[in-house]
């Protein structure tokens, strides 16, 4: 990585671009379409999150969508000039760890699919999905930005950033990895669904048939495929270094990282689980309030946190006041 031929600082009036960072000048258009696209995105997650009181899930992908932001801010600087590192630096950075947080927004959503089709069908209990993907994308969250870092200090010291580079790669391979698992058992529970021969929990089934929760899981299934697409091929890209082919290429870069991630983005907002999933506690609530003479105090506080996987059921203390738009919050989003 050089910014300069021999002893010529670089811009574009005086050195071939094929010597800049990125071999090519980035296309102003495409990169300021996909970071307005993300700004749009950031803020319906904001209202959607202040909304629907989605806490956990806005986080991840509001702050998915500010490292998408600041990538393509890194882009734009770079077309002014292509042989500036900290442009390059930012958007390199930003763009590669920023889907693990919409990969952890995901990975919220599936403990609350198995139980409203229901947790004695699945081979693992509902809030171990939560727990384990969210460790593992934490996991890979690190290696790839303490790579990420690694990388830029060595960059900026003249310094050969390959073991930073090693370190992205790692967190990257575990990201594929980890997305794989989720969608292998994703499809292993579809299955035992499907062949149980169990009866379903009926309170539930006008959600499983509405409209809502239909495309709820088909976005699930569409945003965990575009986000696999892109992360492996920023695994192959940064496999072959800062000079490989893939990374020369700003066409495979705009279809397989910056369209994958917006579709995957896009896709979750026009099918919010705060929307799409606020039924199951309101149904939940009305087959209580119809058992409600017949529970005694305590029967009732079990069954009113039946829905909640573990680890989330103290977020119930404050839903006697809360309105209905917010009580999903007690799914753990």
């Amino acid at each position: 990585m050089s910014n300069s031929t021999a002893d010529i600082v670089c811009n574009i009036h005086i050195c071939p671009i094929e010597d800049s960072y990125y071999y090519y000048r980035p296309s102003l258009p495409m990169n300021s379409i996909l970071m307005a696209l993300f700004i749009v995105s950031l803020l319906l997650n904001i209202s959607q999150g202040i909304w629907y009181r989605t806490w956990t899930f806005t986080f991840a992908l509001v702050s998915g969508n500010i490292a998408e932001v600041l990538g393509y801010v890194g882009r734009i600087i770079s077309y002014n000039d292509p042989f500036n590192m900290n442009g390059f630096l930012m958007q390199i950075c930003c763009l590669t760890f920023a889907p693990a947080f919409f990969a952890a927004g995901i990975y919220l959503c599936l403990s609350r699919i198995v139980t409203i089709y229901g947790a004695d069908i699945s081979r693992i209990r509902p809030v171990r999905y939560t727990q384990i993907f969210i460790c593992c994308d934490f996991f890979s969250l690190v290696l790839q930005g303490a790579g990420g870092g690694i990388a830029s200090v060595a960059s900026q010291n003249q310094k050969d950033p390959a073991n930073g580079t090693h370190i992205m790669v790692a967190g990257l391979a575990f990201q594929v990895f980890t997305i794989a698992l989720f969608m292998f058992l994703c499809a292993e529970y579809a299955y035992r669904v499907a062949t149980s021969g169990r009866k379903l929990d009926p309170i539930y089934e006008h959600l499983r048939g509405s409209w809502k929760f239909k495309g709820f899981l088909v976005m699930i299934g569409f945003a965990t495929v575009c986000i696999q697409i892109r992360s492996i091929y920023r695994l192959i890209e940064l496999s072959q270094g800062w000079k490989g082919k893939l990374i020369r290429n700003e066409t495979y870069f705009f279809v397989l990282e910056g369209i994958m991630v917006i579709l995957a983005v896009l896709s979750m907002n026009l099918f919010h689980p705060g929307d799409c999933l606020k039924d199951a506690y309101n149904a939940r609530k009305a087959a209580e309030e119809d058992l409600d003479k017949q529970d005694t105090p305590n029967e009732k506080s079990s069954a009113q946190k039946s829905f909640l996987p573990e680890g989330f059921q103290l977020l119930t203390l404050n839903f006697e006041t809360s309105s209905l738009r917010g009580l999903v919050v007690g799914a753990g989003f």
